[in-house]
């Protein structure tokens, strides 16, 4: 499958409803079975909601970047997101999603790139990090085939707060993941 041409542009809050359903059809529920990110099998319950988008919206050097499909003729179809951000002296980089039926094609590729650009063009910053479930191995040999190391560093998952979800197991953290540019 040949990656898609995608036109990419800044969130604003007359996106959140479409943020909400994209993050949440890519981590959570039977929908998101359809792509290779879920996590349903991890938690249940919220993966992202409005109050989330509107707090990286108004977080100053944040974005949360979109991808949308650059070959229709009709109304933009949203095919991904990122969250892109100055934080500690770095980029950081999350709320990383791409539709279910279009994971595997290249789109979040082309993302994470467009995310890294920013980071080093408009920023200026020497480094991204981010933040994963440390038992996610699928997913940080995606991250490390592209030249994000482990650190190391490790986070306890936040549990008790229903905004992060409702967790399944009781052995989840957060690793820091991080690639220098």
């Amino acid at each position: 499958m040949t990656a898609p041409s995608l036109r990419f542009r800044h969130a604003t809050p007359a996106d959140t409803d479409a943020l909400v359903a994209l993050v949440e059809s890519a981590y959570r529920g039977e929908a998101s079975r359809a792509g290779w990110t879920t996590e349903a099998d991890l938690l249940d319950g919220r993966r992202t909601g409005p109050d989330d988008i509107a707090a990286c919206l108004a977080r100053p050097h944040s974005v949360i970047l979109l991808a949308e499909a650059a070959d229709g003729a009709g109304a933009p179809e949203l095919l991904a997101c990122a969250h892109v951000a100055v934080e500690d002296g770095a980029g950081y980089f999350g709320m990383f999603s791409v539709r279910p039926d279009r994971q595997g094609g290249g789109v979040g590729k082309q993302v994470l790139a467009e995310a890294e650009r920013l980071a080093r063009e408009a920023w200026n910053l020497q480094a991204m990090r981010m933040t994963v479930i440390d038992v996610r191995e699928e997913l940080i040999a995606f991250y490390e085939r592209r030249g994000y190391r482990r650190t190391g560093i490790k986070k306890p998952f936040p549990y008790g707060d229903t905004r992060f979800g409702l967790p399944k197991r009781d052995d989840l953290r957060f690793e820091v993941l991080e690639k220098r540019f």
